[in-house]
C-alpha cells in the first residue's frame, strides 16, 4: 500500500470546489484511494461527502494511500494537486 502526507494548500481547504476536483482526480485513478487527517479513520477518497465530512481545513496535513498497480504514480498526482491553491485557480 502506498501512503503520501500533504498539506491541504487550497485557502477554503477540502471543500466545494477543491473537494469536487480532488474527488475527480482521486476517482480517474480507478484505484481504491483513501484519505484521512493523521490519526483519524480513513473516508473514501472518491466520495464527495466523505471528503466534505472529513473537514480539512487549510494548512492541515491529510495522509492519503492507495492500492494496485500505479498507487505511487497516482499518489504523487494527487499530491501535487491538492499542493495548490485549487479555489485560487
Amino acid at each position: 500500500m502506498a501512503t503520501r502526507t500533504v498539506t491541504i494548500a487550497s485557502s477554503v481547504g477540502l471543500h466545494a470546489r477543491p473537494a469536487a476536483l480532488f474527488v475527480e482526480a482521486a476517482s480517474n485513478t480507478g484505484l481504491d484511494v483513501e484519505i484521512a487527517k493523521p490519526g483519524e479513520d480513513p473516508v473514501d477518497a472518491t466520495s464527495i461527502l466523505g471528503v466534505m465530512a472529513l473537514g480539512a481545513k487549510y494548512g492541515e496535513e491529510v495522509v492519503l494511500t492507495a492500492e494496485g498497480d500505479g498507487a505511487d504514480e497516482a499518489l504523487d498526482s494527487l499530491v501535487a494537486l491538492l499542493s495548490r491553491d485549487l479555489d485560487a485557480e
